[in-house]
């Protein structure tokens, strides 16, 4: 089971990471725009509430790895980490949906 967890968690991290990686380029593009975009300031708020929610998720995580599931005290703080690292993620998919509808038109570009 630690290991399905592991390994659950591992995943998860690397799918973070793409999406960080994503966040920090479309926050770059916006930058780079100028604010003359009618949503310029609510994009950059978007984009960095997601990227803040992607530090918070990736920090639970890490915790969740270092400690062992078959460790019966830790048990219900593993899960309420785990509930709460799910629902961030659940917020970030919802803000990144968000961020893309807006869009941010650059140059023919849009992030």
């Amino acid at each position: 089971m630690n290991h399905y967890a592991t390994k659950k968690s591992a995943a998860q991290s690397m799918l973070d990471v793409a999406l960080l990686m994503a966040n920090s380029s479309q926050l770059k593009t916006v930058l780079h725009s100028g604010s003359h975009h009618h949503f310029y300031t609510l994009l950059i708020a978007l984009i960095t509430l997601s990227i803040s929610l992607q530090v918070i998720v990736g920090l639970l995580l890490i915790f969740i790895v270092k400690y062992d599931l078959n460790d019966v005290k830790m048990q219900p703080r593993l899960n309420t980490m785990n509930n709460m690292a799910t629902v961030f993620v659940f917020f970030t998919v919802l803000i990144n949906i968000i961020i893309t509808a807006l869009g941010f038109e650059s140059g023919g570009n849009s992030i």
